[in-house]
């Protein structure tokens, strides 16, 4: 169980510094599917892992010079208490409701992300010349 535990640990850990997500959108389905987790022990289990992903990444990142701290900061303190009101919450929800409700947020916000994708790959249109032709 280790190696698997080693092996979803460098996926997901990859990924987030990759992409610049927190690691949950793999670690959480990977301890529910793969390892048999209850939705509610992956998602706090994922949240105590994801401190030193985001640590380590984000130095990467700053030394990068691709960290706006102006943004970063406020963001992180709403984001400390919507953390804390939104695990309270999680804690009252059943484990298929909570689990079925994380799959939704993927989804929609994955369909969100295609559609904007597809929306910036197209040329964008050009003015009409002026003058004579």
């Amino acid at each position: 169980m280790t190696i698997a535990l080693l092996a979803i640990g460098l996926f997901a850990g990859t990924l987030a510094a990759l992409l610049g997500v927190g690691g949950g959108i793999v670690f959480v389905p990977a301890l529910v599917v793969i390892l048999g987790l209850s939705q509610h022990v992956a998602q706090g289990t994922s949240l105590a892992v994801i401190a030193p992903t985001a640590l380590i990444a984000t130095i990467v990142h700053h030394r990068g010079g691709r960290v706006s701290w102006p943004i970063a900061i406020p963001v992180s303190i709403g984001s400390a208490i919507g953390a804390y009101v939104g695990a309270s919450f999680a804690l009252e929800l059943e484990g298929p409701v909570l689990e079925r409700l994380f799959a939704l947020v993927l989804a929609a916000l994955s369909i969100l992300m295609w559609v904007k994708a597809g929306k910036r790959d197209r040329p964008a249109p050009t003015a009409p010349e002026s003058g004579p032709q």
